[in-house]
C-alpha cells in the first residue's frame, strides 16, 4: 500500500508543477502583451541577451536557441520568423560556416527586452517565490 502512496503523491506533485507551469505562462502572457510579446517571444530575446559578448554580440545559432528554450525545432522557426517580422531579431549568415544561420537581436529587441524584463521577472519572483516548499 505504501508504494501506491508513494506513487500518487509522485504523480500529484507531477500535476502541481503542470498546473504552476501554466499559470506562470499565463501571467507572463498578461504581464508581457502590452509590449506586443508573449512568454517565448520574450525567452527568446532573454536567451539572445544572455549570450551576449563584450563586444555587444548578441547571436546564437537556431540550435543552440532551441537547446535552451523547450519549443520543438518547428515551434522556434515560426517564433524566430515573427520576431523577424516585427524587427526584434535578423538572421544572419554564419561567418565561420556559410550553411549556418544565425539570429541576431536587433536595437529594437533589445530595448523591448530592456522594457519587458522587468516585468518578467517580477511574475517569475511572485509566481514562483516559495513554489518549491
Amino acid at each position: 500500500m505504501a508504494a501506491k502512496k508513494s506513487e500518487q503523491a509522485l504523480v500529484g506533485e507531477w500535476r502541481e508543477m503542470l498546473a504552476l507551469h501554466a499559470r506562470t505562462l499565463g501571467e507572463l502572457d498578461r504581464a508581457l502583451g502590452p509590449h506586443g510579446l508573449g512568454a517565448s517571444d520574450f525567452e527568446v530575446l532573454d536567451v539572445l541577451m544572455e549570450a551576449g559578448t563584450p563586444g555587444g554580440e548578441t547571436c546564437l545559432r537556431v540550435q543552440e536557441i532551441a537547446s535552451r528554450i523547450h519549443l520543438s525545432q518547428s515551434a522556434l522557426s515560426r517564433l524566430v520568423a515573427r520576431l523577424e517580422r516585427d524587427a526584434l531579431v535578423r538572421r544572419v549568415m554564419c561567418s565561420d560556416d556559410r550553411r549556418g544561420v544565425r539570429v541576431e537581436l536587433t536595437d529594437v529587441g533589445r530595448s523591448r527586452h530592456a522594457e519587458a524584463r522587468p516585468l518578467q521577472r517580477e511574475v517569475l519572483a511572485r509566481m514562483l517565490d516559495g513554489a518549491g516548499e
